[in-house]
């Protein structure tokens, strides 16, 4: 099940840091040491347009007059995709510094207490329930990032079809994650959900089991290391991608989306969504050399969500 290409890129990644884990674009356990918050937002404002160069040439940040930007993260693969923006930035000011956390729950709480500046971890389903929960109104998309596929995937059968009454099938038990879990099962089949579920089913929307398994509810981090103990698991893509699995294995994928609700994004304090140190991060991502990062050292997992049209389903 394991592909060396992928298995060796994951490797490499964790050499540089442990790897913690993407919902959604949730693990549990503690923060790593953030550092404290720099204040940067009142220094780095942008009064002109473009010079032409990709910069703007009223920024207040330079090589000369750098600016420190905070990043958090949840999983060491994404500073693969980061590390060729940190060093394009770096030349012209901006001193791009990576803040992983262990706990899924966390970057968001850390933006809006203004320990870090900018987040990429998450995707917008994850990001509207959290904010909702916890009342949050500082906080605010500012670009979509990539599309990571959550699939079905097992060490057991080869095909969704060998699924049979009484096997158990593990789910994220995020709200988000379990809701983007069951639409994949309903898509597959498995079950069925009622007709007013909504965008985010939980398991008491599930209208009929057209199997009858049993759903394992897990940390989305452990449902990885859940595939021995069950017949098949529902993953994350940053997990499947951590582990070393190659996502043509899976046997189901998901592949259709309404809306963008599992579109990762980079978010911000509301406060900070016009700072040109962040508005170039989000130009540098959505950049045609991300593309060639996602198509060369990620094959099969990540799309670019800032491309993606609907209506070419």
């Amino acid at each position: 099940m394991k592909n060396t290409n992928v298995k060796r890129l994951v490797a490499a990644a964790l050499a540089l840091t442990l790897s913690l884990g993407f919902a959604a674009c949730g693990s549990t356990g503690e923060t790593s040491s953030a550092p404290a918050a720099t204040d940067t937002a009142a220094d780095t404002t942008q009064t002109g347009s473009s010079d032409g160069s990709g910069t703007s040439s009223e920024t207040t940040y330079s090589p000369e007059n750098p600016v420190t930007v905070k990043l958090g993260l949840t999983a060491s693969i994404y500073e693969d995709i980061w590390n060729p923006i940190k060093e394009k930035v770096a030349a012209e000011g901006i001193n791009l510094e990576y803040v992983q956390f262990s706990d899924y729950a966390l970057p968001n709480e850390a933006l809006e207490n203004g320990e870090i500046d900018i987040t990429s971890h998450q995707h917008h389903a994850y990001f509207n329930n959290q904010i909702a929960q916890e009342g949050w109104t500082d906080l605010t998309s500012i670009g979509d990032t990539f599309i990571i596929a959550m699939n079905l995937y097992s060490d057991k059968i080869k095909s969704v079809d060998e699924i049979q009454d009484g096997d158990k099938i593990s789910v994220p038990n995020d709200a988000s994650n379990e809701g983007r879990a069951l639409k994949l099962l309903a898509n597959a089949g498995i079950i069925t959900l009622k007709a007013d579920a909504g965008a985010n089913p939980e398991i008491n929307d599930i209208e009929t089991y057209n199997k009858k398994v049993e759903l394992v509810e897990l940390n989305a981090s452990d449902t990885v290391s859940s595939l021995p103990d069950v017949t098949a698991a529902v993953i994350n893509g940053n997990y499947a991608l951590d582990a070393g699995i190659d996502p043509t294995t899976a046997i189901y994928n998901e592949e259709k989306y309404d809306d963008d609700s599992y579109f990762c994004l980079l978010a911000v304090r509301e406060a900070d969504k016009d700072r040109p140190e962040l508005k170039r991060l989000v130009e540098l991502f959505q950049s045609d050399d991300t593309k060639k990062i996602f198509d060369d050292e990620f094959k099969g997992y990540f799309k670019p969500a800032w491309e993606y049209k609907f209506d070419e389903q």
